[in-house]
């Protein structure tokens, strides 16, 4: 599907970037990868890595629909996972966190229609479910935007989905390297924001593997979300280090018991592993939800399931999180 392909990531110098890229040249054939973000310093020790003649390195904001629009020319497939993404920090500065958010979500829609392009993946967050902060609310309105693209289109062919997934294991500002550094620096105990807080957790390698299926399963409209364990904060503690004691610090501002992907009022599909949500929208064109683009057969579950970290069915053994985070 990627081989002679131009795929444009927007702040692909992230973790998520990173991996993809990793994967795509190990994969697949690409024709141009585009890394499209601010940083020049991350740009350049990025390209140090990953000199492959197929890439692309493009300074730019997503706040600048125009250079968007420039980047985009010739592009079959784009990623959108640049996003202020520290929950303290968008509640200090919101507008900020608005304009990169929601505002470079429309610039991102805007371009990708202007150029014709074929496919758009939204990366979203579990924090975008029932919204307590800003940045899940500016997610939860991003997951809009990209979900109502469907209907900007038109004549043209670009479709938009969205992939909602929660922590990944050992990705930049997570718990995990946090806890690491902790250690690393002869910490004697672990802060714990509460014993009974769970979260969901998932490699970044599965988490661009189900980014990658769904470009091959999207019609236009879905949230894909993935089936994924949950694992106690206080499990996670002790698998990292066993002999330390913890610290019970209170929760904090802005932040979940228990992480949700799906609320008990949204339309969901179920598949073998993986659900979607349902636009609430009717699109031009008319989609049958319970059969993806690869003719897979799913089972609408209709509303009133919610789907969170606490109820889940799967759960990480200590062994199997040390086993996924020395793989990541």
């Amino acid at each position: 599907m990627f081989n002679n392909k131009n795929i444009l990531i927007t702040g692909g110098t992230g973790s998520f970037g990173k991996k993809y890229t990793e994967m795509i040249l190990s994969q697949y054939r690409p024709n141009k990868i585009i890394i499209f973000s601010r940083d020049e310093l991350k740009q350049y020790e990025m390209a140090q890595e990953f000199n492959h003649d197929c890439m692309r390195y493009f300074i730019g904001d997503v706040r600048d629909e125009n250079r968007l629009k420039e980047a985009m020319r010739g592009v079959h497939f784009v990623i959108h996972a640049a996003a202020l993404k520290h929950v303290p920090i968008a509640e200090y500065n919101p507008m900020e966190c608005i304009k990169t958010n929601i505002n470079g979500a429309e610039n991102v829609i805007r371009a990708s229609i202007y150029n014709n392009v074929e496919k758009v993946i939204a990366l979203s967050t579990d924090k975008a479910s029932s919204p307590i902060n800003l940045y899940g609310a500016t997610k939860l309105a991003s997951d809009k935007l990209f979900v109502a693209g469907n209907n900007m289109v038109g004549s043209g062919k670009t479709r938009f989905s969205v992939v909602r997934y929660g922590n990944v294991i050992g990705s930049r500002g997570s718990v995990v390297p946090f806890f690491q550094n902790l250690l690393k620096n002869g910490t004697t105990e672990l802060p714990i924001t509460d014993e009974k807080m769970t979260r969901f957790l998932i490699t970044l390698e599965d988490g661009v593997n189900f980014v990658l299926d769904n470009f091959k399963r999207m019609h236009g409209g879905e949230i894909f979300i993935p089936k994924i364990p949950s694992m106690k904060i206080t499990e996670l503690a002790k698998a990292l280090a066993p002999d330390v004691s913890h610290k019970i610090i209170g929760i904090r501002a802005g932040e979940k018991m228990h992480e949700v992907m799906i609320t008990a009022d949204d339309r969901v599909v179920e598949f073998e592993d993986y659900y979607v949500i349902t636009p609430t929208i009717q699109f031009s064109h008319i989609v049958d939800y319970k059969i993806n683009a690869l003719n897979q057969k799913g089972k609408d579950i209709g509303i009133g399931f919610e789907y969170n970290s606490l109820n889940n069915k799967q759960w990480l053994s200590n062994k199997l999180f040390l086993e996924k985070l020395a793989n990541s």
